[in-house]
């Protein structure tokens, strides 16, 4: 009669063990050979007894899998590690001198990158120290008034992005605790002017400079030591100093500018209200608001959204790397006005479900945004309005095109299809800022019909500030490319009465 007690007694670890929520046990099964490493920091937070620090740890585990760090080490012919670490030398200039010897010494050496899964990688001492510095900074900070949700979204975690993984937090809450000395008697925005004048002072922007090593992103402390990084990782910046005093703050991405080339990375501060003050530290002005339109913007948070193409999409199917993320949210309505837009599609047996939204940018057409394709059409939500857009499909690992661009406009989108049967004439003056005719150059002028197809050509052999071309489909989406291009050029319209716009 004392069988049913013994079967009780041997099911009790395996009843505690299993008290873990259900993404977090799911993780631990992920975690593999480093499950124990991830249990004791569980364990550590049960044995305080604190229930705020056993959900934090839950939270940053329940979520880990969607983390990692991209790095690379020094490999030599014989595909040996060779032994080197910049940060142990007093600055970084003595750390490239250091690295010179040792490419002199080891004849063929060469970055090897490697991408270290956090699930797999990260030790508990390090997740229970995060821990405890990031609870300290909190019930500490001049932030008074944030909650715990906000707490574990926007303090906690130990990674802003795919940064290589350090104990960050000492080395930033002592250099920068000045900044919680100043919010009491400054209030918090204008210390956000100082914080700028101090970056200037000492990081420099490289944002014209390619990095030539495989490192995405700088690590917390390789920031503070090389002093210099372009915006993504100014970005970064502003995180590891805000979070290290207490104050919730992380990354807005840009991944495409609508209306001009490339992307960039801004910051968002959120005040002890929760207020969130928008900060451009990488721009030569502090600029709270945006100049151009975005394609989108895109905050980052540690957690998976469901709303995410990539929580429902294999992303061998998603087209581009932050569309490929779990973790942001989209904030395009903050920084200007949107819309939405519908794009009828062309009839199609594309088995594809998705459709992306594509910008020009650079010369090509980059997916920004998506939608579903439903009854011969889609919509993409939140779209800035004034720029043009061309829905696409992807299929092995090609964009092909959907439908013709369409103008986000308020009232609404109007879509660009070339009348081939009305033609004009149409006379494209220079315009400051977008178009200045030099000597000697060839310029071609297209209308975009599935494709760039060519209208003509004209040479500058004299000075002049117009060119007049015939033949030009009405309806058109025009682009006017120099034979020096330097793949600035940007799309535009020209209605009836020769108004232009640029896109």
């Amino acid at each position: 009669m004392r069988l049913p007690f013994k079967i009780v007694f041997f099911l009790i670890p395996f009843l505690i063990h299993a008290q873990y929520p259900a993404q977090v046990e799911a993780n631990l099964k992920k975690s593999g050979k480093n499950r124990p490493e991830l249990e004791k920091a569980l364990q550590y937070t049960h044995k305080t007894g604190d229930a705020l620090k056993i959900k934090a740890m839950q939270f940053l585990i329940s979520n880990m899998d969607i983390h990692s760090s991209a790095d690379y080490y020094w490999e030599n012919e014989e595909k040996e590690k060779v032994d080197y670490n910049e940060l142990a030398y007093p600055d970084f200039e003595q750390a490239k001198k250091a690295l010179t010897a040792i490419k002199e010494k080891n004849p063929g050496i060469h970055p090897k990158p490697v991408i270290y899964q956090d699930i797999e990688t990260i030790t508990g001492d390090y997740l229970i120290q995060n821990l405890e510095k990031a609870f300290a900074v909190w019930h500490s900070s001049t932030m008074k008034n944030t909650s715990f949700t906000d707490f574990c979204e926007f303090i906690l975690p130990y990674r802003v992005s795919d940064e290589p993984l350090q104990d960050w937090r000492p080395v930033y809450a002592d250099k920068f605790k000045w900044i919680s000395e100043q919010i009491p008697s400054k209030g918090f925005k204008p210390v956000l002017f100082n914080v700028k004048d101090d970056y200037n002072s000492w990081f420099k922007n490289t944002l014209r400079e390619q990095r030539k090593e495989p490192l995405p992103r700088l690590s917390a402390l390789q920031l503070l030591s090389r002093k210099e990084g372009p915006c993504p990782d100014i970005a970064n910046l502003g995180v590891f100093v805000m979070r290290s005093q207490g104050i919730p703050a992380t990354v807005n991405v840009i991944p495409y500018w609508a209306t001009a080339t490339g992307g960039h990375f801004t910051n968002t501060f959120f005040d002890d209200k929760m207020h969130p003050y928008n900060c451009d530290f990488g721009a030569k002005d502090y600029e709270e608001d945006l100049k151009r339109e975005p394609a989108k913007v895109l905050r980052l948070t540690y957690s998976k959204q469901p709303g995410t193409l990539a929580s429902f999409e294999d992303k061998n199917n998603i087209p581009t790397a932050i569309l490929k993320q779990q973790n942001y949210i989209d904030v395009t309505k903050d920084y200007w006005e949107t819309t939405d837009v519908t794009c009828p599609l062309f009839a199609s047996t594309n088995p594809s479900k998705i459709v992306y939204a594509t910008t020009f940018n650079g010369l090509s057409w980059r997916p920004f945004w998506w939608g579903k394709a439903e009854n011969g059409k889609t919509v993409f939500n939140a779209v800035c309005k004034g720029t043009v857009l061309i829905p696409q499909y992807y299929t092995n690992g090609k964009l092909v095109h959907a439908g013709a661009p369409v103008v986000a406009d308020g009232k609404e989108s109007k879509v660009l299809l070339p009348d081939l049967n009305h033609t004009r004439e149409i006379l494209i003056t220079e315009a400051d800022k977008y178009l200045r005719f030099k000597m000697g150059t060839t310029y071609k002028l297209y209308y975009w019909n599935n494709g760039w197809k060519l209208i003509d050509t004209r040479e500058v052999s004299n000075q002049t500030t117009s060119m007049l071309f015939s033949k030009v489909p009405k309806n058109a989406l025009l682009l006017l490319l120099a034979s020096d291009s330097k793949k600035l050029e940007r799309p535009f319209t020209i209605d009836d009465n020769g108004s232009r716009t640029w896109f």
